[in-house]
């Protein structure tokens, strides 16, 4: 047994259904070697990456329409990796990324369910430097301001692994870390529009959500 328990259900992506692979809910935790604890992973934060949120539903709405044609795309932050799996599944040229330990597995254990081919990731931590990574025409990501520490950490790895010119597409549920991050965009150069997201997820359930759509020529 793996130390925490799952659940698998079906998801409507816009047009989409995929079967994904999930925490069973909040309270489940295992770190035996203390790799989450050495990516600076609380015991409290350990099962967030493994929820279905509705922000990546949203945001995995979106990329079944965004222009992904000649674009290298990376998901930082990636969690159970929605989005990629619909960019993927669209022939995109997707690697998805984040810094717990589980993410990488979960993914392989979802790209089996929906039968998608492998699908590249990389184990990516804001807080060091990921030159294995490279650079990136358009980066995505949703839900990853959830505190005040990472605006500024996320626009310098995003500043990082940005290719010239590079579209960034935040999507932020109001947690109120927007503007810091807005700001410390501005500063790296880049032009910072904000516009709603759409206010009902596929479910039917309300949302409440603001795109950031960052642009450096």
């Amino acid at each position: 047994m793996p130390g925490y328990q799952t659940i698998e259900a079906c998801y409507t992506l816009g047009d989409s259904h995929f079967v994904i692979r999930s925490l069973l809910d909040q309270q489940q935790y295992a770190d035996p070697q203390g790799l989450a604890a050495a990516a600076g992973i609380s015991s409290a934060q350990w099962p967030l990456f493994g929820l279905v949120w509705p922000s990546a539903r949203i945001l995995a709405d979106a990329m079944q329409s965004v222009n992904i044609k000649g674009l290298r795309i990376l998901e930082v932050g990636c969690g159970l990796a929605l989005a990629s799996l619909v960019l993927h599944g669209r022939a995109g040229n997707i690697t998805a990324s984040d810094c717990h330990p589980l993410a990488g597995s979960f993914l392989e254990e979802n790209l089996r369910l929906n039968q998608l081919p492998a699908m590249e990731y990389q184990s990516g931590n804001w807080k060091l430097k990921c030159p294995e990574l490279g650079e990136f025409d358009l980066i995505i990501a949703s839900d990853v301001l959830y505190d005040r520490e990472l605006p500024e950490l996320l626009a310098l790895f995003i500043d990082a692994h940005a290719a010239s010119p590079v579209s960034v597409i935040i999507l932020d549920p109001d947690r109120g870390n927007r503007n810091p991050f807005r700001r410390a965009m501005v500063n790296l150069g880049f032009v910072v529009t904000i516009e709603p997201a759409k206010r009902f997820q596929g479910s039917g359930e309300a949302y409440h959500g603001h795109y950031l759509h960052c642009h450096r020529p």
